[in-house]
């Protein structure tokens, strides 16, 4: 992609699955990339290590306490942050009768108070500096249409795009790009804990009817998808969502 040589990229949730995929590419692109995330950061950044510039630091994305020490570690390693992937969150199926406030909290606490805040912080600084950027927000097809035992999870997606078109709106005059991803399934360690408990046959049988396709995202691709919208070849693209759903939600 154009322009990603040379630029501080800050991935939120990169340690793992589509984070980890996407602090690969980056750094692949040229990029000095600093990630966080809950647990195996170390393990990522030393995995990583050999093919370019990249650290990172524990962080929870829900505690503006975290999030207020994981610029300042950013911006030190990075110099300037000029993209942030903000894909940090959390799912689990539960079905709506059954949701209580405190498991709609936790999974909004991280799901959009943490993209809010890391979102808000990152906007901060690039305002600051008074140097162009790119944001790129991790929504989800959930975000786009309702699914069965993910309340939760929806609303919070749904949050996501809001918040991305209003940041858009507002930090386009500073030169600030904003746009949002929307993965379909994809394959992923979270989404294999979430479904392991449906049977064998689930994954199949769902590819099969729910993806014209015929087969689960990769997290490749995704992070191929927010490489684009961070490059100069997205210059023009501001408050979109880019569906990367293998035709998901084009079947009736």
């Amino acid at each position: 992609m154009r322009g990603l040589s040379g630029k501080g990229v800050l991935i939120t949730g990169g340690s793992s699955g589509i984070g980890a995929a996407t602090a690969r590419r980056f750094v692949e692109e040229g990029a000095r990339v600093f990630i966080c995330g809950l647990d195996g950061v170390t393990e990522t950044v030393g995995a990583l290590g050999s093919l370019g510039d990249i650290d990172g630091t524990v962080c929870d994305v829900s505690r503006q306490d975290d999030v207020a020490a994981l610029l300042s570690k950013a911006e030190g390693f990075l110099g300037t942050i000029d993209v942030l992937i903000n894909n940090a969150g959390t799912a689990w199926r539960e079905p709506f009768l059954e949701i209580t406030a405190e498991h709609w909290d936790a999974l909004m606490a991280v799901n959009l108070r943490g993209m809010f805040l890391v979102g808000q912080a990152v906007s901060r600084s690039m305002v600051a500096q008074g140097t162009r950027g790119a944001i790129v927000n991790m929504s989800s097809t959930n975000g786009l249409g309702g699914e069965a035992d993910y309340a939760h999870y929806n609303a919070s997606k749904g949050g996501v795009l809001l918040l991305t078109k209003t940041m858009a709106v507002e930090l386009g005059r500073h030169g600030i790009r904003v746009n949002a991803v929307c993965p379909g399934y994809i394959k992923t360690p979270l989404n294999t804990t979430i479904t392991e408990n449906l049977g064998a046959d689930f994954v199949t049988a769902y590819e099969r009817d729910h993806i014209p396709l015929g087969r689960a995202g990769l997290a490749e691709e995704v992070a191929a998808a927010y490489a684009f919208l961070a490059s100069d070849d997205a210059s023009f693209v501001h408050g979109a969502e880019l569906v990367i759903d293998g035709g998901q939600l084009a079947i009736m």
